[in-house]
Formats: structure tokens, C-alpha cells, sequence
């Protein structure tokens, strides 16, 4: 089956342009934080392809991609382990939380029966194509080592396609930073390492699904393959990986720095907005309400002008485990498309429209069709 990916035109096309963060990223004096996951460790060696063991080169390359990070003073790094020791995988994604970090990288090896090569970089998401969901499986399975894996997990089955189905729903507001990301660390490792590209992937990793922010993950090579894992069990290359995936780190905060700085000097100002809208035709959808969608998180914000870059008329609905912060509330809807425009001029690139009717969310094209134009 020929394997499905995301293209690099995307990717390159996401790394061009300025993207929304949630509000937690608004705090100038907060340090970029990035928690670093050496996968496996302990008595769970991950896979030994070749007598190599995957736990021990994951724990190398994260450690010298901390060093390398931990050179920028405005960038503070977590790590879920620094020895040869197990840590359960949802312990890994709540280290993440606690630290309310900015990314987080998890490591780890490949391996297949045959002698495939390259690196590959995951997201989180479900995704059709049988090996992705084989690496995903081996990947989690890992639950089994740990006690009360049951309690932890809710009975979770890592043998399940059906296990996958709710595991996007924490991760999908942070997809598109993840994907960039992702892209970033993945083109490193093919344009300057000359190392097979096997391309951003969607799988459903648990390690991933327990972060609440942009998160992705690392699959380096493959040990099972010959040259590949005496390259990844060597220190010249376990310094290069780890240079790739810094770099790709990097660079992703310094978007993220210039998306931030183009939301305090906005090109609209509020009285401007403020005056097209006194001044623009309604076009009322009576018995409707439209609102514009900033952000999507599990922490609970005030919904104050400065928590979301300065805007006002913020109102806050949890709906199943996310809290969804909404800007404006009208039936006019050449209102709120005015109000979304001053919502991607301030930071929130990615907002969009959404409509509700006696509490229910509804879908803006149908609600358009309501009333002809």
C-alpha cells in the first residue's frame, strides 16, 4: 500500500506563514518551554534491532539536543528522563502539562522485518494507512510494562483500531503547529542530512494524545537496517540527528516570535473595526448567532481582554473536555466576518467563524443558505 503523507508544498506553505497560538503563549516573560521524551528506558529496551538498543540512542539524542537548546536563555528544557529508567507513557504527557510547555519531542527508533530505511516524523491523528497504525501499535503496547495500565489507560487497547478513534480530540487545536513543526525537523533531517524521507505522518501515539500542546513525534531511522542503525548507534550520528531536531525547534520558535510581534502592531486598529462596523450593511440571520473561534485548550482562562491579545467581548464554553474561547456574539454576520478579520490581525491567523442556534452549533455554509443574498 503506498503510503499516504502530508505534502511538502504544505508544509512549506505552513512554514511561510504566521499561525495562531492558544493564549497561554502570550505571556512575554513566560520561557519557551520544550519537554524532550527520550523514548522506552528501563526495563522496556524498545526495539533491538541489530543488538542495538532503542532506549539507549533515544536517551543519547535527546540529551544532546538539550544541550544544544539549553544555549538560547529565553528557552527552558524538560526532560521526562535523563537516565536509563521507565516512566509510564501518560506520566510523559502530564510532565508536559505540569510545565505548561510550549512543544513537546518525543524520540525514538524504528524498526521493520525487513531492511526499510529513513526518518519519519508523526502527529497525532487517525490515519487510514495500515503501517502507520502497525508503528503507532508497537509504539503504545508499551502500556502493558506499566501497573494499573487498566486504571490509566480506561482499558485501552493498543491492538485495536477502534482504541484510535478518540485519541485526536485533546490534540486537534494544536495540528497545524504540530504539522509545521514536524515539517521543520523533517526536512532537516532530508535536505541536510541527505537522509531518506519517509515523510510527516498522522498516527495515533498515546504519548502524543496525553500533551496538550503541539507535539510530535520522532521515528530517527530504522535499526533494523544494516548501515542505518550502526549510523544511529554512532556518536557522529547521534550528534546530527539531534542537531536536525534543534534546529527544527529553533526555528519554529523564532515563527513563533514573529507571529507574536505582529499581533502588538496590528495593521486594523479597534476604533477602525469598530467604526466599519457602524458604518458596514447588516445582514441579519434572525434566530442565529454567529461568534468567532479563537481558541481551543483543557485550561480554564478568565476571559479578560488580556488573556487574548487585547480583545474584548470574550466568552468562554466547555464542550466535552476543551474549553473553546469565543470573540463577538451577533446575528449580522458582516459583523463577524469584520470581527474575525481584527481577530487574525491581532495574532489569531487561524480563527474562524462559527454559528449557533438555541445552543447548538451549526454549520456556517447552512446557515447561509437560510436566507438568499
Amino acid at each position: 500500500m503506498r503510503t499516504k503523507h502530508i505534502p511538502f508544498f504544505v508544509l512549506f506553505i505552513c512554514t511561510a506563514i504566521s499561525f495562531s497560538f492558544s493564549p497561554a503563549n502570550t505571556d512575554p516573560t513566560k520561557p519557551f518551554v520544550v519537554v524532550l521524551d527520550a523514548g522506552h528506558g528501563g526495563h522496556d529496551s524498545g526495539n533491538t534491532g541489530n543488538g542495538y538498543k532503542e532506549k539507549d540512542i533515544a536517551l543519547n539524542i535527546v540529551l544532546e539536543v538539550g544541550k544544544i537548546l539549553e544555549k538560547n536563555k529565553d528557552v527552558k528544557v524538560i526532560y521526562t528522563r535523563k537516565t536509563d529508567k521507565f516512566v509510564d507513557l501518560y506520566k510523559r504527557g502530564a510532565i508536559a502539562n505540569k510545565a505548561d510547555a510550549d512543544l513537546f519531542v518525543s524520540v525514538h527508533c524504528n524498526a521493520h522485518n525487513s531492511q526499510a530505511y529513513g526518518t519519519e516524523t508523526f502527529v497525532l491523528g487517525l490515519h487510514a494507512n495500515k503501517r502507520n497504525l502497525e508503528v503507532a501499535k508497537k509504539e503504545n503496547e508499551v502500556i502493558f510494562l506499566e501497573e494499573n495500565y487498566e486504571e490509566n489507560y480506561a482499558g485501552y487497547d493498543p491492538n485495536s483500531p477502534e482504541s484510535f478513534i478518540g485519541l485526536t480530540l485533546m490534540q486537534e487545536e494544536y495540528l497545524d503547529q504540530s504539522i509545521m513543526l514536524a515539517g521543520l525537523i523533517q526536512n532537516n533531517f532530508t535536505h541536510k542530512l541527505k537522509r531518506k524521507d519517509r515523510s510527516v505522518k498522522q498516527a495515533g501515539f498515546i504519548v502524543l494524545h496525553q500533551s496538550y500542546m503541539p507535539s510530535v513525534l520522532v521515528e530517527t531511522g530504522f535499526l533494523t537496517n544494516k548501515h542505518e542503525g550502526a549510523y544511529l548507534n554512532s556518536k557522529k550520528g547521534q550528534r546530527e540527528i539531534a542537531q536536525a531536531i534543534a534546529e527544527g525547534v529553533i526555528t519554529y520558535q523564532k515563527n513563533l516570535d514573529l507571529a507574536t510581534s505582529h499581533a502588538k502592531n496590528p495593521v486594523i486598529t479597534q476604533e477602525e473595526i469598530d467604526k466599519a462596523i457602524d458604518t458596514t450593511e447588516e445582514k441579519i440571520y434572525p434566530g442565529y448567532t454567529f461568534k468567532v473561534q479563537l481558541a481551543a485548550g483543557s485550561t480554564k482562562l478568565e476571559t479578560k481582554p488580556e488573556n487574548f491579545k487585547g480583545l474584548k467581548e470574550i466568552t468562554r464554553n466547555k464542550e466535552g473536555r476543551l474549553y473553546k474561547y469565543y470573540y463577538g456574539e451577533t446575528s449580522d454576520y458582516n459583523k463577524i466576518e469584520l470581527m474575525k478579520t481584527f481577530a487574525k490581525e491581532k495574532g489569531y491567523s487561524s480563527c474562524y467563524i462559527v454559528a449557533f442556534k438555541d445552543g447548538k452549533k451549526l454549520r456556517v455554509s447552512e446557515v447561509l443558505k437560510t436566507q438568499k443574498k
